[in-house]
């Protein structure tokens, strides 16, 4: 049997390698692709010629990535989702198109990724810190994307412990959300019978218990956010217990929300992320030129792919068709070293020269695509993977 490796890269147009791909083979896209900042960008497509001013330049941005971005969702599997980086300069352009493209039902987020804290200190205006990550999914019902994390999960929010050490904290078992109520959810407005002395919850009388229904903060009826039979089977997740409410002293019943559980606790991600929690641009440059020099200007950090990778099972196959300095191959690598996955990554970038008298050019990377393919060896020869060229 053939050893997998993690990395795979393709130098070439991406739209003609996409072609290439077979369709619905891909778990995640994650691609940062070029920004239209007003100057001529890689991908000279022959529809920009008669291009000129901002709309045109908007307009032929916007030709350049439907294609691809089209090529790009007929490569993921009905399982799969993509995210797509991109700021101010073509945010709205890429929102419309992405809802074109994957229809408005597959959105999940637009995550506000906070990449330089200190703010770009250079022109007029304000002094921008963020840019923005795109999400949808290939099919909003069959996608597997799971917008949570271990990372995101705070200890100090489960501050009560049992005598052998478990640390929970107390949920209230109805449900807080008015919207659920004994009108739209009839079958989960029941008594429960809880003993605040010993703790004890059934759904069932027994000696010593009071009657317990679920009611909200200002005594209108509610409804428990668990049935009958799952009361039943987890008893010890419950406690019953005297509370000072608005209406006076009353006894209602708790989830024991532990901190350490099966299959390990995640956390709901925010849509804001923060350089802290992902890293930043700073240390993105400091990450490739650990690697191979200070070769490419605006490298994302592979905190920020990390925990794209995170929201994805760990055997997906990833793509970035716009890999730029080869940040998402070195992110699959750390991730799976570091959870045992077995992620595939394919990236793909154009042969674009880099720029006469750059730091790139000066040590010897030509194009783009040499630093990209630098990146990847040196990270196969730091962590293992392997590396395949196509």
């Amino acid at each position: 049997m053939d050893q997998r490796v993690d990395n795979v890269f393709i130098e070439g147009d991406n739209l003609d390698v996409l072609a290439t791909i077979q369709p619905g083979s891909v778990d995640l896209i994650y691609t940062d692709p070029p920004y239209n900042t007003g100057n001529d960008f890689a991908y000279a497509d022959s529809f920009r010629t008669d291009r000129g001013g901002p709309a045109g330049r908007h307009a032929a941005w916007v030709d350049m990535m439907r294609p691809r971005l089209v090529a790009m969702r007929e490569v993921l599997s009905a399982r799969g989702a993509i995210y797509v980086s991109i700021d101010d300069n073509e945010a709205a352009y890429l929102r419309l198109l992405l809802d074109e493209v994957f229809g408005e039902a597959n959105f999940r987020a637009q995550v506000v990724v906070n990449l330089n804290p200190k703010g770009r200190q250079l022109g007029g205006g304000f002094a921008t810190s963020h840019e923005y990550v795109m999400v949808y999914a290939r099919d909003a019902k069959q996608c597997v994307l799971d917008a949570s994390s271990h990372d995101t999960v705070d200890a100090a929010d489960f501050g009560q412990s049992t005598e052998d050490g478990r640390a929970f904290r107390h949920l209230p078992l109805r449900n807080t959300n008015k919207k659920f109520n004994p009108v739209t959810a009839p079958t989960l407005h029941f008594p429960v019978y809880g003993d605040p002395v010993t703790g004890q919850v059934a759904s069932t009388a027994f000696e010593g218990a009071v009657e317990v229904l679920p009611v909200f903060g200002d005594g209108r009826p509610a409804v428990w956010r668990w049935s009958r039979p799952r009361i039943d089977q987890r008893p010890d997740d419950l406690v019953c217990r005297e509370i000072a409410g608005r209406t006076g002293t009353r006894v209602d019943v708790f989830q024991r929300d532990w901190l350490h559980r099966e299959g390990g606790r995640r956390k709901k991600l925010p849509t804001i992320w923060l350089s802290e929690e992902i890293g930043s641009t700073d240390t993105a440059v400091a990450e490739l030129k650990a690697l191979v020099g200070h070769v490419f200007e605006s490298p994302k950090p592979t905190g920020l792919v990390r925990r794209i990778l995170g929201t994805m099972p760990a055997d997906a196959v990833v793509l970035d068709p716009f890999a730029g300095s080869g940040t998402t191959g070195h992110a699959v690598v750390i991730a799976n070293t570091g959870d045992g996955g077995t992620r595939t990554c394919l990236s793909i970038n154009s042969a674009e020269p880099t720029r006469p008298g750059s730091n790139a050019a000066n040590a010897g990377l030509a194009t783009v695509a040499d630093i990209t393919r630098a990146r990847l060896a040196a990270v196969s020869e730091l962590h293992g993977g392997g590396l395949e060229l196509r």
